[in-house]
């Protein structure tokens, strides 16, 4: 069962001439923002990009995310061949200051595009929205970027962190039986990848899948890309910027593995329930869909939801908008079921 694009059938003009449109509240914002959030990255630009997120994008603290005491947080090293800082990836294990243990876990995985973005910005939301009322630890992840990380070193990263939580669960004061995988875009696809490599290697068996506008297909050929090409944050040119620069020559591979790009995955079969979602004006809305259809056909269960006029990164540009709270609703309604709560 193949899960790749369609833009050979349809190619780049239709797509340009037929635009789904913004919901109000989000073009609104998206207008406000100017052209900046629209802005491409490129090979030229992508340097200046990793800076300029760096600078925006400041890492809160230890102290920042305790939050004056209502969280416990503590960063952990976990020893990866070839890992930067002297062979390991950091992991930010926080969790609400009292609750009482085993605490199921999420664990977390950062967007970016696998080009920018860091383990410790996302916790203050994830704590936030999740951790305190469901009573639950977020572990997130430093994996290591591209450039300077390629081909698969992200998402073993990734796996190295799964197995040291699941094998050190007592000491963490988790549940290794209650784990969800999840992520955002890059994220995304990252928690997509390492459903499929924890089951086929035999590893830690996740209870669930939150897949947030994931990032899954390095081929950049459906026919969404096409037609939000230009008009998404995050569009086909970034999009084949970003695989470029973790997939070196291996870009456009044939046999590129799945645990690199999960839309490569012949087989979807026995895999934790997932959580999908996407915008309708997304350049990863196709792939999205197509992986809720292949797990649906290797019979598996996925929930999906395409989010009408919104486009990547929607909730985080406006987060007040209806559509945005309506998001974040669908997703904790769905964790609390994972989690019986």
């Amino acid at each position: 069962m193949g899960l790749g694009g369609v833009a050979g059938e349809h190619g780049p003009d239709p797509a340009a001439r037929h635009v789904p449109p913004f919901d109000p509240e989000l073009g609104a914002a998206l207008a406000a923002a100017g052209a900046a959030a629209r802005e491409p990255v490129t090979s030229e630009s992508l340097a200046g990009r990793q800076r300029r997120d760096a600078s925006a994008r400041p890492r809160p603290t230890v102290g920042d995310l305790r939050d004056g005491g209502r969280f416990e947080v503590e960063e952990l090293r976990v020893p990866v061949p070839g890992g930067p800082d002297g062979g390991d990836v950091a992991l930010v294990h926080a969790r609400p200051t009292g609750a009482i243990g085993p605490l199921p876990v999420l664990y977390y995985l950062h967007g970016g595009g696998m080009i920018m973005g860091n383990a410790w910005s996302v916790l203050p939301r994830l704590l936030r929205e999740w951790a305190l009322p469901l009573q639950l630890a977020v572990i997130s992840v430093e994996y290591r970027l591209a450039p300077r990380a390629r081909y698969l070193q992200p998402v073993e990263d990734c796996w190295a962190g799964l197995v040291r939580v699941a094998e050190h669960a007592a000491d963490l004061g988790v549940d290794a039986d209650r784990v969800i995988i999840g992520g955002k875009s890059a994220g995304g696809g990252l928690a997509a990848a390492l459903a499929l490599l924890t089951r086929d290697r035999g590893g830690p068996v996740p209870i669930g899948q939150l897949l947030l506008s994931p990032m899954l297909d390095d081929r950049d050929a459906t026919f969404s890309g096409h037609q939000m090409a230009g008009r998404d944050t995050w569009d086909r040119t970034s999009n084949a910027t970003a695989w470029r620069a973790l997939l070196g020559d291996r870009y456009g591979a044939a046999d590129l593995s799945p645990y690199a790009a999960a839309a490569r995955a012949t087989d979807l079969s026995a895999l934790a329930p997932a959580y999908i979602e996407v915008g309708s004006a997304e350049t990863f809305r196709d792939e999205a869909v197509a992986y809720a259809d292949g797990i649906w056909q290797a019979g598996g269960e996925a929930e999906l939801h395409v989010w009408p006029g919104a486009f990547h990164g929607f909730d985080t540009l406006a987060p007040g908008a209806a559509l945005s709270r309506d998001a974040r609703e669908a997703r904790s309604r769905w964790l609390r079921r994972i989690l019986g709560r």
